[in-house]
């Protein structure tokens, strides 16, 4: 989902500004292009992040259902020949795609993962502990290679709270601080004790309602974590998910793991403190615009950081690796963006 919510502000930056011009990138004009038609291709759940883009088309790719094998692909590319996609511009750059842009034969381009960098700034010996580019900047260079004019991306203007979100919100005047505390892996989820501490100093501010996002299987832990905090409102398992999004881009702050929810956020703007466990933001993945407000473990005490991308690899003796950083620390870094 993260990966997915990092591509809409380039690709809303590109619906805006992109134009096909093969002049060197310092004579491109950069002026809009407004016969540029703009699908984007991924899987049916990202529907509602996609569609915050205005003016883009969505094709589901339905890779556990009609669109699954490499017969699936064949029919999926014959379905995009159809709607006349005329190049691609392959964010992912996985064997499923690689397989697609053969079936479709156009002029295509592929992200850069910067794969040799990330072993080596993930590797335990010899680690070139450095800032990689940022995955944005990879995405827009995809672009870049199709020829169009160079953009910087662009958060997306903030959305009108729809009905369903004024229903379950109501109206007040408090901050609204959305918390999402869990991962897809442990070594990137900050311990539920310590969350705990940082939900109940927060609940003893007046002006500040909070709101915890999470799958609907995850709602029993967060109100065990919000147990006692009257200023807290469960949205795991209240809303839809295009709901939960346009909730998001109402909040005055976030408070995300580095995860999904840290970059629906940064969509819009939201000002957003990430926690950083095994993973870290040098690797590229810090939400767009809110590099600043990452907090990292400590790594004199684990030099091993970061031991992979996605966080699933935590070394023997680097399980508490995010009790480094400290409940108040936490607090006083969300207060002075709130």
């Amino acid at each position: 989902m993260g990966d997915v919510a990092m591509t809409v502000p380039v690709i809303y930056a590109f619906a805006k500004s992109s134009t096909r011009d093969s002049r060197p990138s310092g004579e491109r004009s950069g002026k809009a292009n407004p016969d540029l038609k703009i699908t984007v291709l991924s899987k049916p759940f990202f529907k509602p992040i996609i569609e915050t883009i205005p003016n883009i088309n969505f094709v589901a790719a339905e890779t556990n259902g009609k669109h699954k094998g490499i017969i699936g692909l064949w029919k999926l590319s014959r379905e995009l020949k159809a709607l006349g996609i005329s190049q691609i511009a392959d964010l992912h750059n996985v064997l499923r795609s690689k397989i697609l842009k053969l079936f479709m034969g156009v002029p295509s381009a592929s992200i850069d993962k910067g794969r040799a960098e990330k072993k080596a700034l993930t590797r335990a010996k010899n680690k070139d502990f450095r800032p990689l580019k940022r995955t944005l900047q990879r995405y827009v260079e995809v672009f870049e290679k199709l020829g169009y004019a160079t953009f910087n991306p662009e958060m997306l203007p903030k959305p009108v709270s729809n009905d369903t979100v004024q229903h379950f919100t109501g109206l007040d005047e408090k901050k609204w601080i959305g918390i999402a505390p869990f991962a897809a892996h442990q070594g990137k989820q900050y311990p539920l004790d310590l969350m705990r501490e940082v939900i109940v100093g927060l609940n003893k501010s007046t002006d500040v309602r909070l709101f915890l996002f999470g799958a609907p299987q995850e709602k029993e832990q967060l109100l065990e974590l919000s147990k006692g905090c009257d200023s807290c409102t469960i949205v795991a398992g209240a809303l839809q998910f295009q709901d939960e999004i346009n909730l998001i881009a109402q909040l005055d702050g976030m408070l995300s793991m580095d995860s999904g929810n840290g970059h629906l956020a940064a969509m819009f703007g939201v000002p957003t403190v990430t926690l950083w466990g095994v993973t870290h933001p040098y690797a590229g993945f810090a939400p767009f615009g809110q590099e600043a407000h990452c907090l990292v473990s400590d790594r004199e005490k684990y030099p091993l950081i970061p031991t992979s991308v996605y966080g699933n690899k935590v070394p023997e003796r680097y399980g508490g690796v995010m009790r480094s950083i400290a409940p108040v620390t936490i607090l006083e870094k969300i207060k002075s963006l709130t």
